[in-house]
């Protein structure tokens, strides 16, 4: 799968999912740390990519359906945290974004 990852998460997270054998990339890597959610939605639809954000507004700018969103709802973490949070959720993420869901909330 391919992610683009927002910017209020780390950049470590990238390393974490290639890996697992993932593409991924941060916006900081492409130019758009400063770029607005709107753009990054673009971004997101146009790449094909699965947007791994904490931000409630990508909720609306999916709609209708233009891009797939993965929604962590955890606290700021550390990176060491938030990989700790996320492991253990990771194989049913996988599932569901593999069987075509395309918004994935994870609490």
């Amino acid at each position: 799968m391919k992610f683009l990852i927002d910017a209020q998460l780390p950049p470590a997270l990238c390393r974490w999912l290639r890996d697992h054998g993932h593409e991924a990339v941060h916006v900081s890597e492409i130019d758009m740390i400063a770029a607005s959610d709107v753009a990054i939605a673009a971004r997101a639809e146009a790449d094909g990519a699965v947007l791994i954000s904490k931000d409630e507004d990508f909720i609306l700018l999916r709609l209708p359906d233009r891009f797939v969103l993965l929604w962590l709802r955890c606290g700021n973490a550390t990176n060491r945290a938030l990989v700790a949070w996320l492991e253990p959720r990771w194989a049913r993420i996988e599932v569901l974004l593999g069987c075509g869901e395309r918004l994935v909330e994870v609490r």
